[in-house]
């Protein structure tokens, strides 16, 4: 697996499922480099059933909300909308991130961001969604429940 060499990342998060979906979890790492940042995600556990509704690919981003908490209706409602500083409409939010590509119940994947540096997102969260990101519909890409959520937080050595 990719560690970054003997690169820290900046920041990171820890993933956890919802209650119903308590198998998912992972951490994702973001890297400051030159003209944004670089993610590098690695999560486990995700049920058949979500994969076979989204035929492999699950929506990711970063959501403005600082915390993966929420109600019944919506276990991390507290995560917020997609994190969007100059209110730019969907898909160009700065959190709108590529899907996570889904192999038996295992996703890893790496991409460069020019839309933030880890520095601005730390104190937000990462949400992994239950459905593609269709880059189309409004507010956020109609990627379905959110299933799974890490506070992101600065790396301390």
């Amino acid at each position: 697996m990719f560690s970054g060499g003997n690169i820290k990342p900046t920041a990171w998060a820890e993933l956890k499922g919802s209650s119903k979906y308590p198998t998912v979890h992972g951490t994702v790492n973001f890297y400051d480099t030159y003209g944004g940042t670089i993610l590098v995600l690695q999560i486990e556990g995700i049920p058949d059933e979500i994969i076979k509704d989204s035929s492999g690919f699950l929506g990711f981003h970063i959501h403005e909300g600082n915390s993966c908490t929420g109600n019944q209706e919506d276990p991390f409602a507290d995560a917020g909308q997609h994190y969007n500083p100059a209110g730019n409409s969907h898909p160009d939010h700065a959190g709108d991130l590529p899907p996570v590509l889904v192999n038996s119940g295992f996703a890893w994947s790496a991409v460069f961001t020019a839309r933030f540096y880890p520095e601005e997102i730390i104190g937000k969260t990462v949400i992994l969604h239950g459905k593609p990101d269709d880059f189309y519909s409004q507010p956020s890409g109609n990627a379905g429940e959110k299933i799974a959520c890490g506070e992101i937080k600065a790396y301390l050595n």
